[in-house]
């Protein structure tokens, strides 16, 4: 299963982040807000790259918004080869992906909290990130399919209904192909 999940998720995450990516493109085109270099400025803390005022390098900017999208989408895939799918498991992940970037932002002073943001800001990063984890949680939910029902399914399939008296499943069947 987790094999499975690490190229599904890298896929997914991957495919999310180009989704997000055009729509940020369009979203900037409409309301000429700039580029964002945030990304790029917390890779060069993080790694210890050298760090430029104002824009950071292309391709720095690049790797890390498009290397976290698909790191990010392994998650994703594994809740999805769980059994974790739908909407209500994109929404979760979504979620996942806004703390993720907020604590990478913070944890480096390149970012504040997102109370603190002026709150256009703040509804326009939260639908970049919504659209990256809907995109990604259809792309992941639809690689999982093919393998069939995760484990979490299964066993909601063997107990219908919310039941207080529902056991796990065995554990031979409770491991995927």
């Amino acid at each position: 299963m987790f094999k499975r999940a690490l190229w599904q998720g890298l896929v997914a995450g991957a495919a999310g982040g180009v989704v997000m990516t055009l729509g940020e493109k369009i979203e900037q085109a409409v309301t000429g807000r700039p580029d964002s270099h945030v990304p790029g400025r917390v890779l060069a803390r993080v790694t210890g790259l050298p760090e430029r005022d104002g824009r950071q390098p292309l391709p720095v900017n690049w790797v890390m918004h498009f290397g976290q999208a698909a790191l990010l989408g392994v998650l994703r895939s594994v809740m999805a080869q769980a059994g974790v799918r739908g909407p209500a498991a994109s929404a979760k992940f979504t979620v996942v992906r806004v703390t993720n970037d907020q604590i990478l932002e913070n944890a480096t002073g390149v970012g504040a909290p997102p109370a603190t943001w002026p709150r256009a800001e703040l509804l326009v990063d939260l639908l970049h990130k919504t659209v990256y984890g809907f995109a990604t949680g259809l792309v992941a939910d639809a690689l999982a399919a093919r393998d069939g029902l995760g484990p979490g399914q299964r066993q909601a399939a063997a107990h219908p209904g919310r039941r207080t008296d529902a056991g796990p499943l065995p554990r031979e069947d409770a491991h995927t192909r």
